[in-house]
């Protein structure tokens, strides 16, 4: 098949753009975030999922193309669990991050909060991203249900001690005039969610650091399992989990009080939900696929860098190992 100008012979399991740049990554993960995928039907998802299988044993129907493939797979990779092959629920797909998390950042970001609904929306977006982290898991070893509830309790819990302290701490400094106080309690949300996801990817994936992580040659064999390579996966995982927030739950308090400030919002103030709920949502779409192409899906590291066993196992000067989400 002649491949098209944006569509590359097809590659079964492989991603359709080069993940050795930043700009390659960012345009697979805007596919993997696509919240299209959202809509697919039953009978669509079959179809494609047929598709793939026909290519696989050399069956393919005359006449598919290469950008018919590479859809059928952005599909089946939206919708089924890649380890399971069992369908993801919707609000826990990576293509349902945005759509579903965005209601949760507009209340996070809400003016004036109390301290029950400080808790409320910190529960919320902890309880929201503990089952997306569930629903995109590794599955290919059974991990216990109780290192999932002990991250999600260990998240939850940070997001909401954090977040209700600096709250009692700001309203209870005499220096901050009321204005300045309010603004304050806007960026409140971001350390606390920050921290939060940290100990929610240490604490859900801290046997990795025990047991280590697989380790793969240039051809996906398995060398072995590295403590090491571990290391560096829940670093980057890390990296990406603080950054993520940052355009989330910084930018839109920095934009709605200055918008806040013009004649439109001060005549007509009910435009100040909608016009927030459309900058969250951007601010969302922003973040989402920069921070999560930050790094590769699957990084490289040096084998000199790794246990004395993983350097006598292979000749290769580099291997390969899956970061994670």
């Amino acid at each position: 098949m002649a491949a098209g100008g944006d569509y590359p012979a097809f590659a079964l399991g492989k991603p359709r753009f080069d993940q050795s740049t930043f700009r390659g990554r960012f345009r697979h993960f805007l596919d993997v975030i696509d919240p299209r995928t959202l809509f697919v039907t039953e009978s669509h998802l079959k179809a494609a999922v047929q598709l793939l299988e026909d290519y696989k044993h050399g069956a393919s129907p005359s006449g598919v193309s290469d950008q018919q493939l590479w859809e059928a797979q952005k599909i089946r990779q939206a919708v089924l669990h890649p380890d399971t092959n069992e369908k993801m629920l919707m609000p826990f797909r990576m293509s349902g991050y945005i759509p579903f998390g965005t209601p949760i950042v507009i209340g996070l970001l809400l003016p004036q909060q109390t301290l029950a609904t400080t808790v409320f929306w910190q529960w919320l977006n902890q309880s929201h991203n503990a089952c997306v982290n569930y629903a995109n898991r590794n599955a290919t070893k059974p991990t216990p249900a109780s290192k999932f509830i002990l991250g999600y309790i260990g998240a939850v819990a940070s997001a909401v001690s954090i977040a209700v302290g600096l709250n009692v701490f700001i309203k209870k400094a005499d220096r901050f005039n009321p204005a300045t106080r309010s603004l304050i309690q806007r960026f409140v949300p971001f350390p606390a969610v920050a921290t939060a996801n940290v100990c929610n990817v240490v604490l859900m994936r801290h046997s990795e650091l025990e047991e280590g992580i697989s380790v793969l040659d240039v051809d996906g064999n398995v060398i072995g399992s590295s403590r090491v390579a571990a290391q560096h996966a829940l670093m980057e995982t890390a990296i990406t989990r603080i950054v993520l927030p940052v355009p989330i739950l910084v930018l839109p308090p920095v934009i709605m009080s200055l918008l806040e400030k013009t004649w439109m919002l001060k005549a007509h103030p009910r435009l100040a939900l909608p016009l927030h709920s459309l900058v969250c949502l951007a601010a969302f779409g922003f973040a989402l696929p920069v921070a999560i192409s930050l790094f590769p899906q699957i990084s490289e590291i040096e084998t000199s860098k790794l246990e004395p066993e993983i350097k006598i196992a292979t000749s290769d000067k580099c291997v390969f190992y899956n970061k994670g989400l």
